[in-house]
C-alpha cells in the first residue's frame, strides 16, 4: 500500500478529486467548535462543503459511555462509523475543518484514523478557509456512498489519567499542552463552565496556533516546527504525549511531530477536563491557588 502524506495542499486535493477512482478517496469535513464558539459544524457542512465530502461528527464517533467529551470510541464503533461513510481499509481519507485558523479539529480525526491502524489519511493544509480563499469550489449537494467494511487495527496511542499522574514523578515522557497560553497559565477562563484554567505539573505549553502560519493558514515547515519544539525544550527523540482541554487540539502536537519524523506521539485523551475533575488541588498548577468548581 503506497504511503501518503500527512498533509496535502488544496491544489493536490482538487486534482485528486478530479482523477480519483470510485472508492479510492474519501473527503471528510470534521468541523467541531468549542462551547464558546457560536458555530455549528454539521449545519455549516449542509450549507457548503468540498464536493464529495461527508461529515464526520467527533461527538458521535466517540465513547458515549464516558463522562468526558468525545473520548476515543471502541474499535468496533469506529469501524462501523467510518464504514458507514463508505471508507474501507484501502481508502485514502483526507480530513479538513472550517475553522478560521485553517486547522483546528482535523488533526484529531487524522490521529484517530492512525490510532486505528489506518495510515492512508491526510489533513488538508489550511482547511476549508484556505480552500475558499483560493477560489476552489464548494457545494451544498451531499453525496452518499454505499457502506463498506472497515477493519480497525488499534494500536496503543492513548495515555490514561493514572499514567499521566505517575509521570509527574517518573518523568518517562514529555507532556505538551496545546491550549492557549492564558488557559495554561490560569489567566484566561476555560471554555466549559465549572472548570478553572491551569495546567498539569511538569507540562510544557505550545499553543496549537503556533504550529500554524497565521497569514497563510498552513502548517509551518519542518524546520520551523523543529525550532519551535526545541525552543520550548521538547526533545523529539524522547517519548512525547500531547494534551489540551478535551483531546482535540492536542493532536496538533502529534501532527507537527509526525512531520518532523516522530510518529509515536500519544495523546492524554481525558486531558484537562478529566484532570481537573480527578486531580488533587496540589496538582492544579495555576495563578489561582485553589481548585474550585
Amino acid at each position: 500500500m503506497a504511503l501518503v502524506r500527512s498533509v496535502v495542499s488544496s491544489a493536490w486535493l482538487a486534482e485528486a478529486i478530479r482523477t480519483a477512482k470510485a472508492g479510492t478517496l474519501r473527503v471528510l469535513d470534521c468541523s467541531w467548535y468549542l462551547p464558546t464558539v457560536p458555530r455549528n459544524g454539521r449545519k455549516e457542512f449542509e450549507e457548503r462543503h468540498i464536493s464529495g465530502a461527508a461529515f464526520f461528527d467527533l461527538d458521535e464517533c466517540s465513547d458515549t459511555s464516558s463522562p468526558h467529551d468525545h473520548m476515543m470510541p471502541p474499535a468496533e464503533h469506529f469501524g462501523r462509523y467510518v464504514g458507514a461513510l463508505g471508507i474501507g481499509n484501502a481508502t485514502h481519507v483526507v480530513v479538513y475543518d472550517a475553522s478560521d485558523w485553517g486547522m483546528f479539529c482535523s488533526p484529531r480525526v487524522w490521529w484517530m484514523f492512525r490510532a486505528f491502524g489506518h495510515s492512508r489519511v491526510s489533513v488538508l493544509d489550511g482547511g476549508l478557509e484556505l480552500w475558499c480563499r483560493q477560489g476552489l469550489p464548494v457545494t451544498a449537494e451531499i453525496q452518499q456512498l454505499p457502506p463498506t467494511q472497515f477493519q480497525p487495527q488499534p494500536r496503543a496511542c492513548v495515555k490514561s489519567f493514572e499514567q499521566v499522574l505517575d509521570n509527574i514523578d517518573s518523568k518517562e515522557f514529555q507532556l505538551v499542552d496545546a491550549r492557549p497560553s492564558g488557559r495554561f497559565q490560569g489567566t484566561q477562563p476555560e471554555p466549559r463552565p465549572g472548570f478553572d484554567p491551569g495546567h498539569i505539573p511538569g507540562s510544557v505549553n505550545i499553543p496549537f496556533s503556533e504550529f500554524l502560519d497565521p497569514e497563510t493558514l498552513r502548517i509551518k515547515s519542518e524546520k520551523e516546527l523543529r525550532n519551535l519544539f526545541e525552543e520550548r525544550g521538547v526533545d523529539l527523540s524522547k517519548p512525547l504525549v500531547g494534551t489540551c482541554g478535551s483531546g482535540v487540539s492536542a493532536c496538533h502536537v502529534a501532527l507537527a511531530a509526525s512531520l518532523c519524523g516522530q510518529d509515536n506521539v500519544m495523546i492524554y485523551d481525558g486531558a484537562w477536563v478529566e484532570w481537573f475533575r480527578r486531580a488533587s488541588p496540589s496538582y492544579i498548577i495555576s495563578v489561582k491557588s485553589e481548585k474550585t468548581g
